[in-house]
């Protein structure tokens, strides 16, 4: 009796064990990081479903500006627009180009005020770094910013709830050029046009090394595909949407009848 009861509490062990593991099977994000307690974890928008060829790129500005001009020669000489992550303290640097940004027809947009970890800090303090640096910019350009874009790429739950409380949606990038590696010309091409997708979000910073001499090609390439360059605000949904776990974008579902949900 003694054998069989040890066999049957081994084989009911065996059980529990299984379903735990397939339950943290199923709470695994595609990194292979374990949600805790399968909290939906708060998400900006990498990139948006389209069936339209529309992409974005867009030009984070935290340091230099020597490549700045050059580079909105090259836009307008392709007549595309773009968006452009500004930090506060570059906009102090530099407000005579955050206004040839804007008067060239490119979204002014908010990279904080000072470029920190934002996760690091209070809700009160990311509140600050988003209000200091949208009054520097309204006051520059007429515009207040309604994108952001957290310096590093580095976001929490926090981040994304209080940025959307202030009136953000917050947009990270899913092509990474990693121009700021300094990789090579070849290298910036290849990362940028090796798979495109329509609703694409692509990453550069506008005072990379080889961005000027890489950026023709690219868009000549985009062009080819039978892609539009359009600014990040344009791309994104308009109207409710949600966002899956890999932060693509989509139109909320429409209920039965047409209306919204």
């Amino acid at each position: 009796m003694r054998i069989g009861l040890f066999r049957s509490t081994g084989k009911l062990a065996a059980l529990i064990c299984l379903i735990f593991l397939a339950a943290v099977f199923c709470l695994m994000e595609p990194g292979g990081d374990v949600m805790v307690a399968a909290k939906k974890r708060e998400l900006p928008v990498y990139n948006v479903a389209r069936d339209d060829k529309v992409l974005s790129i867009s030009f984070d500005a935290a340091w230099g500006n020597a490549n700045t001009v050059k580079l909105l020669d090259i836009l307008d000489s392709y007549d595309v627009k773009t968006t452009f992550f500004l930090v506060g303290t570059w906009v102090e640097k530099y407000p005579d180009l955050v206004q040839e940004i804007a008067r060239r027809g490119h979204e002014v947009e908010s990279h904080s005020t000072t470029h920190p970890h934002m996760p690091r800090l209070s809700d009160a303090k990311m509140r600050q770094e988003l209000s200091t640096v949208a009054n520097m910019i309204e006051q520059l350009t007429g515009r207040r910013p309604k994108l952001f874009r957290a310096p590093y790429g580095d976001y929490d739950d926090a981040t994304v709830t209080v940025s959307r409380q202030e009136g953000y949606e917050i947009v990270q990038w899913n092509v990474d050029s990693l121009d700021w590696k300094n990789l090579g010309i070849d290298n910036m091409i290849k990362q940028c046009t090796k798979k495109v997708s329509p609703g694409d979000i692509v990453l550069f910073h506008n005072d990379s090394k080889f961005i000027t001499d890489a950026l023709p090609t690219i868009l000549d390439f985009y062009a080819s595909q039978g892609y539009k360059v359009i600014p990040v605000s344009e791309i994104l949904v308009n109207g409710e949407y949600t966002i899956d776990h890999q932060g693509t974008q989509h139109p909320k579902p429409q209920a039965l009848g047409g209306r919204p949900q």
